[in-house]
């Protein structure tokens, strides 16, 4: 009796060592890179994006996005856009897999606290793939916030932001609803001529996965903003 009592206490104690195991967050150094042009002809507004993003230690090309958009000034606080993303996920198992993305945004300069710029930046993505029938829909909330580091009119400013992703329902290509990541950034935003800026800086991922639970991402982020 004590042995088999012994051989079940062991049989216990690994499977409770293998589940903390598999639970463990999966970390990857990766390179994000965008370009977006931002324009407007009147009250009408439009942006155009191009994203790659390199993982696996910054050792491959992970993810191409391109994602344009029209939209509506309502104000000069408030404008509305109706986009489409293109996004090529590589090395997913089967080679390159492509979704595509309906969306639509908000845009809201909320104002300025004690220095702050406070914005917020709503999108409602409805998701889906060529090979499978469901479409996903997600809601992601951005609210971001800049410092000007100096009183000059074009001076450096602290920035940082964060956005979380809710996927809305399950679909049969691997979208479970609830909490699909939290993203969160800090760094520089540099002038470079006109209202054009350069951002760089850190940025974090946390996503749930299907495969290990929890994936992290420690990302180098590099953006270039023209605006005309």
């Amino acid at each position: 009796m004590a042995g088999r009592t012994r051989h079940l206490m062991a049989a216990l104690c690994l499977a409770a060592s293998g589940g903390r195991a598999s639970a463990e967050p999966v970390h990857d150094g990766q390179l994000w890179i965008n370009t977006t042009l931002f324009g407007s002809i009147g009250d009408a507004a439009f942006f155009a994006e191009v994203q790659p993003r390199f993982g696996t230690g910054i050792s491959q090309l992970d993810q191409l996005i391109l994602r344009p958009a029209v939209g509506w000034k309502v104000d000069q606080t408030l404008t509305l856009y109706q986009g489409y993303a293109s996004v090529e996920t590589h090395g997913a198992g089967n080679g390159v897999r492509t979704e595509d993305r309906s969306f639509q945004e908000v845009n809201w300069k909320i104002g300025e606290l004690s220095g702050v710029k406070v914005a917020s930046r709503t999108r409602f993505e409805q998701r889906w793939q060529s090979s499978r029938r469901d479409v996903g829909f997600r809601l992601r909330e951005q609210l971001r916030f800049a410092k000007p580091l100096t009183e000059e009119k074009d001076s450096v400013s602290a920035i940082g932001w964060t956005e979380l992703f809710v996927a809305l329902n399950d679909t049969d290509w691997g979208a479970r609803a609830g909490f699909d990541r939290i993203r969160s950034f800090v760094g520089l935003e540099l002038p470079i001529g006109g209202a054009s800026t350069v951002e760089v800086g850190y940025l974090n991922q946390t996503a749930r996965t299907t495969a290990s639970g929890v994936a992290v991402d420690h990302i180098l982020s590099l953006n270039l903003f023209v605006r005309n």
